[in-house]
Order: C-alpha cells, then sequence, then structure tokens
C-alpha cells in the first residue's frame, strides 16, 4: 500500500514545486480552468482534498489561510501528518465507482487533479509543465475510469480538437477541455 502513498506524496511534491515558482503578480491571473484564477486552482485542490480526508475521518486541522502558497505548504505538512505511515491507506468505503480504498482514490482521483492542475498553474503563470510518461498513464486510467462522467458538470469543460501533431500530452489535454498551443 505503500505505493499509493509514493504516488500521491510525489504529486504533492511536484505541484508544491509548481506552487513555489508562481510570481506573487500571477495568483490573480486566469487558470486554463474558466472560473478560477491561480490562486483558484490552489484552493480547489487543498479544499477537494480537506474535503475527502475530513469524509474520512483524517483530521487536517483549520484550513490554512495565507498566501496560496502557504495554504499549501500547510495543508500538504496537515496532509502528510494525518496519512502517516500509510496505513490508513487500506481503509475500505464505498466510492463513486464501487468499492475501493482511501489508497486507491488518492491515486486515480486526487493525483490524477494534481497532475493537471500542476499544468493549469504553471499555464496561468506563463509557463508550462511536462507530463511525465507514468503521469500520462495515470491520466489516461483515470480518463477511462471517469467513463461519461468526465464531462458532469464541475469535472471537465468539453473535449476540444488536438491538432494533427499533437503531442500525447497535448491528445490528454484536448480531452479535459485544455489546449496547449
Amino acid at each position: 500500500m505503500n505505493e499509493f502513498l509514493d504516488i500521491y506524496l510525489d504529486k504533492t511534491n511536484r505541484f508544491g514545486d509548481v506552487v513555489q515558482t508562481i510570481p506573487a503578480e500571477s495568483w490573480t491571473a486566469q487558470s486554463p480552468c474558466e472560473k478560477w484564477t491561480a490562486a483558484g486552482v490552489v484552493d480547489h485542490v487543498v479544499d477537494a482534498q480537506r474535503d475527502f480526508f475530513d469524509r474520512h475521518r483524517l483530521d487536517l486541522g483549520p484550513r490554512p489561510v495565507g498566501s496560496p502558497d502557504q495554504v499549501w505548504r500547510e495543508h500538504l505538512g496537515a496532509a502528510r501528518r494525518a496519512l502517516g505511515d500509510g496505513s490508513v491507506l487500506t481503509r475500505t468505503f464505498e466510492g463513486f465507482f464501487g468499492p475501493t480504498t482511501i489508497g486507491e482514490t488518492l491515486v486515480s482521483f486526487y493525483a490524477f487533479d494534481l497532475v493537471v492542475h500542476r499544468w493549469d498553474l504553471a499555464r496561468a503563470a506563463g509557463s508550462d509543465s511536462e507530463f511525465s510518461e507514468a503521469e500520462m498513464d495515470l491520466l489516461d486510467k483515470g480518463i477511462a475510469l471517469f467513463g461519461e462522467h468526465m464531462y458532469d458538470d464541475g469535472v471537465f469543460g468539453a473535449a476540444v480538437p488536438a491538432p494533427p501533431d499533437a503531442t500525447r500530452q497535448e491528445r490528454l489535454l484536448a480531452v479535459m477541455g485544455r489546449t496547449s498551443r
């Protein structure tokens, strides 16, 4: 089960690396997510994870306040403490797609979310974020898991056409309603 913890923490670290590079003036920049600025992307990630942890009685304490980078650092510290050695990752529950574990959900949904929103943050700041092959495999699996629910309200915008010469990353982004060119 520590594989789930390792994957989740790797994605939180990579997300945090981008958070740390965002200049203060870019926090109000529009992200590729229609309703969110760069700061709004961090708020979304933090709030979604806090909600999940709370539903599974994993206490993160009060929601952090401050700049987006401070909020992220404090949230991540609380998440790491709540997950401890990873033994809670084996807890089972009835998820949206059937029986699952906390660990499986942290990877199939929350790590997925971190990869996509890492790119969104970078783009809001006028930069880019490359997905690794393993991350693109994770995105492919998540997209397959979401199935028809991928375009439910609040999940992804409608798919956009990918250029004929699109890279794998560009094709994945297009499926999730994002353009990188």
